[in-house]
């Protein structure tokens, strides 16, 4: 219904005109067909042109499955990781951390 009245376009402009995008808790949930295509289109759009970070607690190694669609996910995974910077995080959930701390740490 969104891509009828336009605003679908309009929304889609308005993050291709930010100089930085963050995906955070990517892959949370599979992506059906619609996602999947406006995860295309984005990362199409931005490739080269911008910058973007991904946060994920779901290994990058899952990350095909959950976009599904093999052709689709090869391609939007070729684009993310070409010239990509990866972080991985190891250890205890910062969370977890500090709610076992006192509430007197943080002053």
């Amino acid at each position: 219904m969104a891509k009828a009245d336009g605003s679908y376009i309009k929304e889609i402009a308005k993050i291709e005109r930010q100089h930085l995008l963050i995906l955070d808790d990517f892959g949370i949930q599979p992506f059906d067909a619609k996602s999947r295509a406006a995860l295309m289109e984005i990362i199409e759009d931005r490739h080269g042109k911008t910058s973007l970070i991904i946060t994920s607690q779901l290994p990058v190694s899952k990350w095909h499955e959950v976009i599904g669609e093999k052709t689709i996910a090869d391609a939007i995974l070729d684009r993310i990781v070409h010239d990509a910077h990866r972080v991985e995080l190891r250890g205890e959930s910062m969370r977890k951390k500090r709610k076992m701390e006192p509430e007197n740490s943080y002053q």
